[in-house]
């Protein structure tokens, strides 16, 4: 990790500057491969190579509003579905501003998605927010998301997204332990009316840290549910279709050194439809290590 601290007025305000960036490498099994944004499966199994990186700039402009940037590198890359393969690059810009107890910011993200080399989704999502601590413990967040989406040569699924989100942390012992459980509504306007849809989402999150040897690991356990309910007949069922999704997850990071981090994960994910091409489970089971720079 890289810091600079500039000294703007040693009796008013401090700017800091931090940047930080990691890679990493891993290997993921997945009973199902599936193409979530086109409702497919496979119902194959396949094993693919992982490779990821990340930047992040941080800037505290003084000691109440601060900013930052990121990019984010992630591919997938299969053993036998090739053309499933996938690489995406985001791009982040975020701002904050404390006002006393209660901390406002705007984020906006931008996303982009290859399918076996070749352009496949597009993504824009900005997002304002509130949040602060209600006691030592509570802590709130709530946002409204505005989302764009572009599928290549899937017009009809190009969408525009508005939506809430909420969500509660109870710090039981600070970072070591703590829980999060959130709400979030979304409702998506297609180009075609048959994938406009509202949804509710619900999710519960358990996370806890712990010594090994020197090191602090994390432990992260969680669970979440969406349900779909889509506004116009979907013509191949000649009627209005409906998703409920379930999934469960699990992960373990392993602070080997304070540059050298060893992931564990797994999710078990069950997507229940009355469109049969969107109900499939999926078993997916990975490890990766992450090298910080």
């Amino acid at each position: 990790m890289l810091c600079l601290t500039l000294a703007l007025n040693s009796e008013v305000s401090r700017a800091e500057t931090t940047v930080h960036g990691s890679l990493s490498i891993g290997f993921e099994h997945d009973t199902n491969v599936a193409v979530d944004e086109l409702d497919r499966s496979s119902n194959l199994s396949d094993v693919g190579r992982l490779y990821d990186g990340n930047l992040r700039i941080s800037h505290d402009f003084n000691d109440s509003v601060s900013g930052k940037v990121s990019y984010d590198f992630s591919a997938i890359d299969y053993a036998q579905f090739d053309r499933l393969s996938r690489q995406t690059q985001s791009l982040g810009a975020g701002l904050s501003a404390d006002l006393g107890g209660v901390k406002a910011g705007l984020n906006y993200f931008f996303t982009n998605t290859r399918l076996d080399n070749n352009n496949f989704l597009t993504y824009h999502r900005l997002s304002p927010s509130i949040s602060g601590f209600a006691s030592k413990r509570w802590f709130f967040r709530g946002a409204w998301v505005y989302g764009d989406k572009t599928l290549e040569r899937r017009p009809g699924r190009d969408a525009v997204t508005h939506g809430l989100e909420t969500d509660a942390y109870y710090f039981w012992r600070g970072l070591r332990r703590y829980f999060n459980i959130g709400y979030a509504f979304r409702h998506e306007n297609s180009r075609a009316d048959r994938f406009d849809f509202e949804g509710h989402l619900i999710k519960l999150r358990a996370v806890q840290r712990f010594d090994i040897g020197a090191s602090l690991s994390t432990l992260e356990a969680g669970i979440r549910y969406e349900e779909r309910d889509y506004q116009s007949i979907t013509p191949s069922i000649g009627e209005p279709r409906y998703d409920d999704r379930l999934k469960i997850f699990v992960s373990f990071d392993y602070q080997m050194t304070k540059q050298i981090n060893w992931r564990f994960y797994a999710n078990y994910s069950d997507y229940q439809s009355n469109l049969p091409s969107a109900d499939y489970d999926q078993t997916v089971v990975g490890t990766a290590l992450e090298f910080s720079l």
